[in-house]
């Protein structure tokens, strides 16, 4: 079963390839589209009366959040003192989670569907995704990579299961990550792509090796060990990857 639903200010889309009664398909679908706009209320930058908002306004406090918003807040704070400060939720001025807050909600969102008995699933939240299982193929799910200046061609196509893909770049938003030591745009690379065991962490390091300029290509050579994988392009055209990336054949 497909689903596409716009939400969190993109499309996320949604198939399952488990072999269950439709309806049972169809109610897994609605509880995590349930979920996903239930974090866009909370967690939305655009949205006045959502729970980040009024933090922001001082209108609560900390200890009044929610207890997401809370875990939101220490991860963002211990990939910040992971990252050496690239990963800054207060890079741009105001508190904005959402480096961390897309992944994140997908990541849940497939855990809930694991817990409602789908096996075999790729939930893709504009191009931060999960997959677990097969594709109905009954072959791994096949995610390919944009090129980054030719919208009609990609760069890698990678093989998941049981894997996360996050992709952080300026060819499609523009200059929305912004250096922190600096105060300016990030500059030196133009894609990257993070693959790993969690979206959370592979969407937030994905976002600090961009702001972190080429100096990313080394810092994310480093997190293959602990199982992340990666593909980058600079700014000059230069691509690089991992040993161990799972590259389509």
């Amino acid at each position: 079963m497909h689903h596409a639903e716009h939400v969190m200010g993109t499309v996320v889309s949604i198939d399952l390839a488990d072999n269950l009664p439709q309806a049972d398909l169809r109610a897994m679908i609605d509880d995590v589209c349930g979920w996903l706009h239930e974090v866009d209320r909370r967690f939305s930058t655009y949205r006045d009366d959502s729970e980040v908002c009024r933090l922001r306004r001082r209108e609560i406090e900390v200890a009044d959040c929610s207890a997401d918003l809370r875990h939101v807040l220490e991860a963002c704070a211990d990939l910040w003192r992971e990252t050496d400060g690239y990963f800054d939720a207060y890079a741009a001025g105001p508190l904005d989670p959402s480096g961390y807050v897309k992944g994140w909600s997908v990541e849940i969102a497939s855990a809930r569907l694991v817990e409602a008995g789908s096996v075999n699933h790729c939930v893709n939240a504009g191009g931060d995704i999960r997959a677990r299982g097969l594709s109905a193929s009954g072959a791994p799910w096949r995610v390919g990579i944009r090129h980054p200046w030719e919208a009609d061609k990609l760069s890698w196509v990678l093989a998941v299961s049981d894997q996360a893909v996050a992709t952080s770049g300026t060819y499609e938003r523009g200059d929305h990550v912004v250096n922190p030591r600096t105060g300016e745009p990030a500059r030196g690379l133009r894609s990257v792509t993070v693959v790993g065991p969690d979206l959370a962490l592979a969407d937030a390091y994905a976002t600090a090796a961009l702001a972190m300029g080429e100096a990313g290509i080394a810092w994310l050579a480093k997190l293959a060990a602990d199982g992340y994988d990666s593909a980058l392009v600079t700014d000059d055209g230069r691509a690089f990857s991992s040993a161990g990336l799972p590259a389509a054949v």
